[in-house]
């Protein structure tokens, strides 16, 4: 693990500590690594690999053995064009999995939907964090349940929804617009009884952006920093990764690292990946050889 879990009595500040349900996540010099779970038969890069709840546990014991400091399950595909999934569809997925990790797992869980029927029945096994790539806007139950749950919450922005997000999106300046989202989130979120220093904020790299934007957010990801809370990109495997190097055929593992370094040294906090043990020895080396020194952690 590249981060610490301590008592959730640690009264540090949020940007030091992200605070969870029951723990608090020390932000240390490097990011700590959400290990992605899909329980789906269409995500973009992994569907259908870890569909079965055997295959989906399996791959995320890896994860945690890998160096993952966060597991996040979804049953839901947010790529574009994905087909909407019923609720009781998406408990059936992901909560055998989380129900056959809980146990075996000293790192956090966290629930990747929109719907807060989902995010109760994984609240209620075990689950610490609400990852919702709605911003907690699709159900308008979310804030209030994660508020009565005391649970640690990411809010990411996403233009559109995820049938309509690549049809054409447009922003005068992709930066600042989604800025204001995050900051106009993070209060609406205080405001339904959301402490701040649970929540996590996501700028939604590859929903509703173009290749330019997501590069733009990428390289500008430290203004978010200003917002006071803890900051996680999701950039692992994307298409636009595939368009930087040039070939949509290619093994996307070294790019997702390079550009994982990048991050690091903007100072970003939490790296949700596929590749979780690349990424981790990359990030190793990286601040052994310095590479961190400049970020100011």
């Amino acid at each position: 693990m590249t981060g610490d879990q301590v008592d959730i009595s640690d009264s540090a500040p949020c940007t030091s500590h992200w605070r969870l349900r029951t723990l608090s996540l020390k932000l240390g010099r490097r990011p700590l690594l959400m290990g992605i779970v899909n329980v789906t038969p269409d995500s973009f890069s992994d569907g259908g690999n870890f569909y079965t709840c055997d295959a989906a546990v399996k791959q995320a014991l890896q994860l945690a053995a890998d160096g993952a400091d966060i597991l996040d399950i979804g049953g839901e595909s947010t790529r574009p064009d994905a087909e909407v999934v019923s609720t009781d569809e998406e408990l059936r997925r992901v909560l055998p999995v989380i129900e056959g990790l809980r146990d075996q797992v000293d790192v956090p869980l966290s629930i990747d939907t929109t719907k807060s029927t989902v995010a109760k029945a994984a609240l209620a096994a075990g689950v610490e964090i609400v990852n919702d790539v709605s911003g907690l806007e699709h159900d308008p139950a979310m804030p209030a349940l994660a508020a009565e749950y005391d649970a640690a919450v990411c809010a990411m922005h996403m233009q559109g929804n995820p049938r309509t997000m690549q049809i054409k999106p447009t922003y005068t300046d992709v930066v600042e617009e989604i800025y204001q989202y995050l900051e106009a989130r993070r209060d609406a979120l205080l405001a339904a009884g959301i402490v701040q220093d649970h929540i996590c904020l996501d700028p939604g790299i590859g929903f509703g952006k173009t290749h330019e934007h997501n590069l733009a957010l990428l390289s500008h990801c430290d203004r978010f920093h200003a917002l006071g809370c803890p900051l996680l990109v999701g950039h692992s495997r994307k298409g636009f990764l595939a368009k930087l190097i040039g070939d949509k055929q290619a093994d996307r593992t070294a790019v997702t690292v390079g550009a994982a370094l990048g991050l690091a040294v903007r100072g970003v906090q939490i790296l949700r990946v596929h590749d979780v043990r690349p990424v981790s020895e990359a990030l190793l080396a990286f601040d052994a050889a310095g590479g961190l020194d400049s970020c100011g952690r």
